[in-house]
């Protein structure tokens, strides 16, 4: 397969954390769309992945999967994630760090469930836990049965009402800092990618704070290339990627079907970016 010029989505989510789809599922929609190379990064987990290789492997022409998770960390009192790909998903020091990452989603969960409920919100912690099904806890879950409850019209104005900062079920995050997950990425053997920089709503100064304290922390890349974003959006991240010297990763996000996001969709390649599995760093696997 040419890497060289490929469709590629890089980020993306199953039922193994707070996707809809299964990873079956999650690959076949890829496959469908035309996506040639896959990462699969649900949320401090990677338990998904081995009935997504099970399945890519049994395609007459299947995808490049990429092994990859989404880890939550702390910064200056934001939720940042740091996308780790192409990972050696058996290494010890990272099953043992995605467990305590759990028991963090867990507590957190936990704390949010209890604040809804004083806000006379009851049941919320059981029904997203239901619709976790096995899954660690996240607010998208919470998000989703507050929807399915009347609470809100959709996902996005739940967050807006009641899980964003300042509102009735906001608990500050309980993560780690950005340095130890890269680090923890690093011992695994792959590449420490910022994800969505431009998803967290900071002001110019602030995100450029960020990726400059992401890159002194040892981070190998960021996505520049999203999959709904404007141009003068991306042309200002790959100036970003460039000034700090950064490798570049692109990826839908996808969680669920909707119209507006889709597994390989606007994901174009500009030129002038090196492009992660362009890297040296970039190791073959499986």
């Amino acid at each position: 397969m040419n890497t060289e010029s490929i469709l590629a989505d890089l980020h993306s989510h199953t039922t193994a954390s707070d996707g809809v789809l299964s990873p079956t599922d999650l690959v076949a929609r890829a496959l469908d769309k035309g996506v040639q190379m896959l990462s699969i990064t649900d949320h401090d987990t990677t338990e998904g992945l081995a009935e997504a290789h099970l399945y890519n492997s049994q395609q007459s022409q299947p995808l490049k999967l990429i092994d990859g998770t989404e880890i939550s960390t702390r910064w200056n009192n934001f939720d940042i994630h740091i996308v780790g790909l192409n990972l050696d998903i058996n290494h010890p020091e990272l099953i043992a760090f995605l467990s305590s990452q759990r028991q963090l989603r867990e507590e957190r969960a936990i704390e949010i469930g209890n604040r809804l409920a004083k806000a006379g919100i009851e049941g919320a912690y059981e029904g997203a836990k239901e619709i976790a099904n096995g899954a660690a806890l996240s607010r998208g879950h919470y998000a989703r049965w507050l929807a399915d409850n009347g609470y809100a019209n959709d996902m996005p104005s739940v967050f807006k009402h009641y899980l964003a900062r300042g509102k009735t079920g906001y608990v500050p995050n309980n993560w780690g800092d950005m340095a130890n997950a890269i680090n923890i990425i690093h011992q695994a053997g792959g590449l420490a990618v910022l994800a969505h920089p431009s998803g967290y709503k900071l002001s110019a100064k602030w995100l450029k704070k960020l990726v400059r304290d992401f890159a002194q922390a040892g981070g190998d890349a960021m996505e520049v290339v999203l999959g709904q974003q404007t141009i003068d959006d991306r042309n200002n991240l790959i100036a970003l990627c460039h000034q700090h010297q950064l490798l570049g990763s692109l990826g839908s996000d996808f969680h669920f079907i909707s119209n507006w996001i889709e597994l390989g969709k606007n994901l174009y390649q500009p030129q002038g970016v090196t492009w992660v599995w362009q890297s040296e760093l970039w190791v073959e696997r499986r």
